[in-house]
């Protein structure tokens, strides 16, 4: 049976204002979807979130473009048009699949909203049912606090898109009037009040119902600082009480916890675990899939199933601590940032990289969060047995970020310990040596006969695990791919169905 989609108003932007319907299909639904421009913030979302529950599949649906030019062969209209045909197909998989989706709109679902163009696609294949919210000619006028018609006078709603000539000779005409859409628009807007003889009577309501709510007389506002939720309204009846308007200074006010949220953005630093798709948590596959933008070396990146207007800032890897500022950058001006690793973020990896950065002043205010994943150390170990059983280390050969003088000296250090060791970033193209000085260091303190396994590519099409001597340990068959795992002296090989296996004692002897 098919699932069933619900278009959800959500009212101007206080979550208190949501209807007691809405609140609960939200709770309820599988699935819930909202629009964002390319920046990720979701105002939608943002008013929902208190109803929300914890485990909720999302569908992000980011617009390929809002005012901005477009080299899409079709222009801007075929760049949306293309855009809503793609997100319903989205939706349609979650509906066919028998999920119910609550599609989010600000305001109410049928009046100047995105869910009317999935409507048009998916109605008549799906059972649809639409929740009216309250609009924001309604949350202006309760800002205004004075009633916008009254007696058999008509309300007038005009988008600001119009042409002057258009919106002036249709103001002229009005009993009352509220103009939405504004943004850019309001230059046109503000000189089509003045031209029918409007611009005295009308007021501007900017983010009505929001604790950042601003009213001011049409004529007072700043042309260069309208958003694009302010209305413009120019009520019918005289006003017979006084207007509450607002100093012309914005941030008077403090702002909610969600709208905090919209003004700066999130990094999260994921692994995706060695190289197999199985390996990549469910908690890292729905940020992957929440992201705006996704941020990493270029292999890792690559990994990354492409989604409709996520944008991918891959690079080298030899640049974390750029890679690491341009994700926070990106998340102080919105956006919702993935930084990815493979195996674990925190194993020789971003994590450390993102989070030394982001003790800089200028990113303090920018949410982090770090999700872990499988380490190549747990996968090639999986491989074998358990080489790893018992206490054990994780080194890194690699000397770009460290002397050697101090690689050599840990080496020494856990090798006289007599702990099995992880060896991380063994070899190059440029670096080839490192793997025998690391043989002959462990020699200084193992038998020559101690298990060494070789663990290339795991999870990868070109997976390949065996175990050597460290004796036998060749630095030729070693590469960049390749992890390492050195065993101690309780390390056992043996032979099994399929092949050898390998364990570390979890017990010494007296």
């Amino acid at each position: 049976m098919s699932g069933k989609l619900w278009g959800v108003g959500l009212g101007p932007g206080d979550p208190e204002l949501v209807t007691v319907k809405a609140a609960r299909v939200i709770g309820a639904a599988d699935v819930i979807a909202f629009h964002s421009a390319r920046h990720g913030r979701s105002i939608s979302r943002a008013i929902a979130a208190p109803y929300m529950r914890e485990g909720q599949l999302e569908e992000h649906l980011v617009y390929p473009v809002t005012t901005e030019t477009t080299d899409h062969p079709g222009g801007y209209q075929g760049a949306i048009d293309e855009f809503y045909e793609q997100a319903a197909e989205r939706l349609a998989v979650h509906l066919a699949a028998g999920r119910s989706v609550a599609l989010l709109a600000a305001g109410d679902p049928l009046f100047y909203s995105s869910f009317m163009h999935m409507h048009r696609r998916l109605a008549d294949r799906f059972d649809t049912e639409i929740i009216p919210g309250v609009t924001s000619v309604s949350a202006a006028s309760a800002a205004l606090g004075t009633p916008l018609v009254e007696g058999d006078q008509v309300l007038s709603v005009l988008p600001g898109t119009m042409s002057t000539e258009e919106l002036t000779r249709r103001l002229r005409d009005a009993d009352a009037a509220a103009i939405m859409k504004l943004g850019r628009t309001y230059p046109n807007v503000r000189q089509a009040l003045a031209d029918s003889g409007r611009l005295d009577d009308a007021y501007y309501v900017e983010r009505a119902s929001s604790t950042r709510q601003r009213v001011l007389r049409a004529a007072d506002v700043d042309e260069a600082s309208v958003p694009y939720f302010a209305i413009t309204v120019v009520p019918g009846p005289t006003p017979a009480t006084r207007i509450p308007l607002s100093d012309n200074a914005i941030g008077t006010v403090t702002e909610s916890a969600a709208e905090q949220s919209n003004a700066i953005g999130e990094v999260v630093v994921v692994g995706m675990g060695p190289g197999a798709q199985g390996w990549t948590t469910p908690e890292v596959a729905q940020a992957l899939s929440e992201a705006t933008d996704i941020v990493g070396y270029t292999t890792y990146v690559n990994r990354v199933p492409e989604r409709a207007g996520q944008r991918r800032h891959a690079s080298d890897n030899k640049v974390e601590s750029e890679r690491a500022a341009m994700a926070l950058d990106l998340a102080k001006h919105g956006a919702k940032v993935v930084v990815v690793s493979s195996g674990d973020p925190g194993v020789f990896a971003m994590a450390a990289a993102v989070i030394e950065e982001s003790s800089d002043p200028q990113w303090r205010e920018v949410p982090v969060r770090v999700l872990p994943g499988v380490t190549a150390a747990s996968a090639v170990a999986s491989r074998m047995g358990a080489p790893l059983g018992h206490d054990f280390a994780m080194i890194s050969l690699s000397d770009r970020l460290k002397p050697w003088e101090t690689v050599a000296q840990r080496i020494s250090a856990v090798a006289s310990a007599d702990m099995a060791f992880a060896v991380y970033n063994p070899a190059s193209t440029q670096r080839r040596w490192q793997v025998a000085a690391m043989r002959d260091l462990v020699l200084e303190h193992r038998k020559p006969e101690t298990p060494v396994v070789i663990g290339r590519d795991v999870g990868g099409p070109a997976e390949s695990v065996r175990v050597v001597t460290l004796a036998e340990l060749n630095p030729e068959e070693v590469d960049m791919r390749t992890l390492l795992i050195v065993g101690a002296s309780t390390t056992t090989v043996f032979e099994a169905a399929g092949g050898p296996r390998v364990f570390t004692s979890r017990r010494y002897g007296s």
